[in-house]
């Protein structure tokens, strides 16, 4: 499934983990060139370094700072000439009912989930213009397509994400850019430690050790998109594991 992912240059958010930390696990085996942000540089570094990177290859970045994410994706374009894929994956999840105010979880799961994602898509949408090329994956969740009880605040940025992609994909017809949106279900990152309420955190906790799919899953759907022949979009891509009920 190399073809289509050799050679082309990505830029992914929230790699140091997780779903970002697999992708570029799978892609630099398929030979991709890859652009690395994440908050915690040391985890981003010793990564580059056991794949081989090189130093360059990492940039620190706050997806919530506009500034940080432009300076991402430039230094793709300063290193490899362009910019072929943005994998906007960085996100939060810190679930709470309603009623209990969590008031700075909300401004963060907005700032990180929906602005991180509008910010992605500023920094890289000039270079594929000029380009006449590119391709954008942001990644949404189960739950922008559902929601449940103490979900409604991700849920809704999530949701927020796959209105953004399919804005967007109709806007860049006219200069060959393809987008994607991925809404993976209970995959086993580390999300469930960014809910703060003990008591959700301790349902959720016990849910992913229950039926959690490996990060391994996420990138093989990204490797599936990116593979396909420049004619083929694939928009949206919605997988949990089997025996996922929600």
């Amino acid at each position: 499934m190399t073809q289509g992912i050799e050679g082309k240059i990505v830029v992914i958010t929230g790699a140091s983990s997780g779903l970002g930390e697999a992708a570029v696990r799978r892609l630099a085996r398929d030979g991709a060139k890859l652009i690395l942000g994440a908050r915690r540089l040391d985890r981003l570094q010793a990564l580059a370094k056991e794949l081989s990177l090189g130093q360059d290859a990492v940039v620190q970045t706050d997806v919530t700072q506009a500034d940080q994410v432009k300076r991402l994706v430039d230094h793709a374009v300063e290193k490899h000439g362009r910019v072929d894929v943005l994998i906007n994956n960085a996100g939060l999840m810190p679930h709470s009912p309603l009623e209990r105010g969590k008031v700075e979880d909300w401004d963060r799961m907005i700032d990180v989930n929906i602005k991180g994602v509008l910010y992605g898509i500023a920094a890289a949408l000039p270079h594929m213009k000029t380009q006449k090329s590119g391709h954008i994956i942001n990644v949404s969740s189960v739950a922008g397509h559902k929601v449940g009880p103490g979900g409604a605040v991700y849920s809704a940025t999530k949701h927020a994400v796959r209105v953004i992609s399919e804005g967007l994909r109709q806007e860049v017809k006219p200069y060959n850019i393809r987008s994607t949106i991925i809404s993976p279900g209970v995959v086993a990152t580390e999300l469930p430690d960014s809910v703060t309420e003990p008591d959700v955190a301790e349902v959720i906790r016990a849910l992913y050790d229950n039926i959690a799919i490996s990060a391994d899953s996420f990138a093989s759907m990204v490797a599936f998109v990116m593979s396909q022949p420049d004619d083929v979009d694939v928009n949206e891509i919605l997988f949990r594991p089997t025996r996922q009920e929600y």
